[in-house]
């Protein structure tokens, strides 16, 4: 039986289709670049629109705080009913799918809650969350 006297080869990493990789994206990316230059060389006059808006997804719900008190604050500003009522119309008309989470303190008087829900349901709002937190040790 003959015996490998031959050194043993250190193993290698093949680093080939790593560059192929690179290269491909160096490539994509000047071709895009490109593009982009060539778009704005055409002289085209884009139309005005006095109220355009922008094309998002559904706005980030409305966060209500109802404190023990019957304090009621929206961003970072304590409001009354009134006014909470003309926030919630306003971002209403702006999106009328607008969601409001409404927190309210659980040692504090329901009453503020529904007081909350119904100047939300006069501004139009309809998509309400009761915000909670799940019992521990359940």
């Amino acid at each position: 039986m003959p015996l490998k006297t031959s050194e043993l080869e250190e193993p290698t990493i093949n680093l080939t289709s790593m560059l192929d990789v690179v290269m491909l994206l160096i490539i994509f990316f000047m071709l895009s670049t490109q593009f982009r230059e060539e778009e704005l060389q055409y002289d085209v006059k884009l139309p005005t629109v006095a109220d355009a808006t922008a094309l998002t997804g559904q706005p980030d719900e409305i966060v209500v705080n109802v404190a023990v008190d019957g304090t009621i604050t929206v961003r970072t500003k304590a409001v009354d009913l009134t006014e909470l009522e003309a926030v919630m119309r306003l971002a209403f008309e702006k999106f009328a799918g607008q969601g409001v989470i409404i927190r309210g303190d659980g040692a504090g008087a329901y009453q503020n809650v529904m007081d909350v829900m119904s100047a939300c349901r006069r501004a139009g709002i309809k998509n309400l969350s009761l915000a909670h937190r799940p019992k521990s040790g359940e």
